[in-house]
């Protein structure tokens, strides 16, 4: 079965990159909503995150992307050595990330854990699918921050165990409470009910592949 292509146009986005800490090995940078962490394969789909960074960085690589309409803190090695020491990282499950994100409905619990196996959709394409049979193990575990009304809704911060492509939307879609303006992963409501996807990349840990240092970056939340 193959792939349906990709026939997304990203519209322009305005917003600049802030950088947050900057030295001679690595940036974290504050991605905004509406960026694409790498440029796409279609030449409409040029601007990025790399694609901005390595105008002032020529050795800029993403360590990890963040999807379009997630905004938030991101890891940019400045060489290919320090990439790869901080991909170690990644595999090895030793750098901490969390998330806000704001989801529609109600949490009965004030925390949680989310698992679902999560597998690619190639008839679907970008979507990711929950499968029992194929699906890789994928764990999310989060924390109410608070509950409004008029509509219901829910704060939560999301600590994601795992890093599967889409996890905390198709987790939060299948646990009932879809992420607010979130277009692959929705109800009928869900998606109308923000300008934007509700989710921040909040804050990451990681040790500095040189200095050995724990890093501790945080990038506030815009909504």
């Amino acid at each position: 079965m193959t792939s349906k292509p990709d026939t997304f146009i990203a519209p322009p986005c305005r917003d600049v990159i802030d950088i947050l800490f900057q030295d001679e090995h690595l940036l974290l940078i504050n991605k905004p909503s509406g960026l694409l962490s790498l440029s796409g394969k279609n030449p409409l789909n040029k601007d990025s995150v790399h694609f901005r960074l390595v105008q002032d960085f020529p050795s800029a690589t993403l360590v990890h992307r963040l999807d379009f309409g997630t905004s938030g803190i991101m890891v940019v090695a400045l060489n290919k050595t320090v990439n790869g020491q901080i991909t170690k990282q990644f595999q090895a499950g030793s750098i901490n990330k969390t998330y806000t994100a704001i989801l529609h409905g109600h949490l009965q619990c004030d925390s949680g854990i989310i698992e679902f196996p999560i597998a690619k959709d190639p008839a679907n394409f970008p979507l990711q699918k929950i499968c029992a049979e194929s699906g890789k193990p994928a764990v999310t575990h989060y924390t109410v921050i608070e509950r409004t009304s008029a509509p219901p809704t829910t704060r939560v911060l999301f600590t994601p165990i795992t890093g599967r492509t889409h996890q905390l939307r198709i987790h939060s879609r299948e646990f009932g409470h879809p992420i607010l303006g979130c277009d692959l992963y929705k109800n009928s409501e869900s998606f109308s009910l923000a300008p934007r996807l509700m989710l921040h990349a909040t804050t990451i840990e990681f040790d500095h592949p040189v200095t050995g240092q724990r890093i501790q970056g945080i990038s506030h939340c815009p909504f």
